[in-house]
C-alpha cells in the first residue's frame, strides 16, 4: 500500500480564528502587541517569546493560574467548516493526518482525540497526553500526530491544582515545519509526492516545500503563493478535501 501524508496547520486552517494564542488573549483582556512587536523587530526569539506570552497569561489574575483554567478559557474554540469531514475523509482512505502548528497544544489534542485509535493511549513523539486521552478519548490514542507548543503544568496550586510554569512547550518553530514534514515522511514511510500541506501563511512555506501539494488555505499574507500549488480564498475546507483527494488519488466525497 502506498503510504500517503497530510500536514495540517491549525490556526485560521483548522480554528476559524487569528490564532488560539490570541482567543486566549480575548478571553482575558490581555493585549500581545508588546512582545510581537519585539519579535517582529528581532529583539526576541521564539522561545522567550512564548515565556514572555505565559507570563503575560500568568499576570491576567492575582491567584495562580491553573492547567484547569487555561484548557477552560479554550472549550469554544471556533472551528472551520467541515474540519471534521476534512480530518474523516483522511483518515478512512487510510491517510497519515499530521497538525503542526505553533498554535496551542489544548486545542489540537483536543481535535486528535475526536479521533481515537484503536490502541490504548501511550506516550509517544507526537501523541497526546494523558489527561486528554482520558477525557475526551475514553482512554485511547488519537490516529492523528500532533506538534505544537504551548504550556506545561507546574507545581500545584493550594487545591492541588496544577498551575502554568514560566517555560512553555516549543516544538515547532515558527520557519522550521519543513523539519517536522521531513521527520515524519522518514518514520512513517512517505514520500514527497504522496505529502500535501496546507497552511495560511508564510510559516508554512517550510512545509509546503516538502510537499508535492501545498495548498494556501484562507492566505493571511500573500508570500507563500509562490511556494503553493493551489489557493483557497473561501472559508471551506471541503474545497481543501476536493484537492486533497485529487492529488493523493483518493475518492471524493460523496
Amino acid at each position: 500500500m502506498v503510504e500517503r501524508l497530510v500536514c495540517l496547520d491549525m490556526d485560521r486552517v483548522l480554528v476559524d480564528h487569528l490564532s488560539t494564542w490570541q482567543y486566549v488573549y480575548d478571553k482575558l483582556g490581555i493585549s500581545n502587541d508588546e512582545s510581537f512587536e519585539l519579535y517582529n523587530q528581532g529583539k526576541l526569539n521564539e522561545w522567550d517569546w512564548i515565556k514572555l506570552d505565559l507570563a503575560l497569561i500568568k499576570s491576567a489574575q492575582d491567584t495562580p493560574v491553573t492547567d484547569f483554567q487555561l484548557r477552560s478559557l479554550m472549550v469554544d474554540m471556533p472551528m472551520m467548516l467541515h474540519w471534521k469531514e476534512l480530518i474523516t475523509h483522511l483518515l478512512e482512505h487510510n491517510v497519515h493526518v499530521a497538525i503542526v502548528s505553533g498554535g496551542l497544544q489544548h486545542t489540537a489534542r483536543e481535535i486528535a482525540a475526536t479521533f481515537p485509535s484503536k490502541d490504548p493511549w501511550k506516550r509517544r513523539w507526537g501523541g497526546i497526553d494523558r489527561h486528554t486521552a482520558k477525557h475526551r478519548s475514553s482512554g485511547f490514542d488519537t490516529q492523528l500526530h500532533v506538534f505544537t507548543n504551548g504550556w506545561l503544568a507546574d507545581k500545584p496550586d493550594e487545591q492541588g491544582n496544577p498551575t502554568i510554569g514560566d517555560f512553555g512547550r516549543y516544538q515547532v518553530q515558527m520557519n522550521g515545519k519543513g523539519s517536522v514534514v521531513r521527520m515524519l515522511q522518514r518514520r512513517l514511510g512517505v514520500g514527497k509526492s504522496m505529502t500535501c500541506s496546507v497552511g495560511d501563511s508564510s510559516g508554512d512555506i517550510g512545509m509546503f516545500n516538502e510537499s508535492d501539494c501545498a495548498i494556501l488555505f484562507n492566505p493571511w499574507d500573500d508570500k507563500p503563493r509562490p511556494y503553493v500549488h493551489h489557493v483557497v480564498e473561501e472559508k471551506d475546507l471541503m474545497v481543501v478535501l476536493n484537492l486533497l483527494c485529487t492529488a493523493l488519488d483518493i475518492p471524493q466525497p460523496s
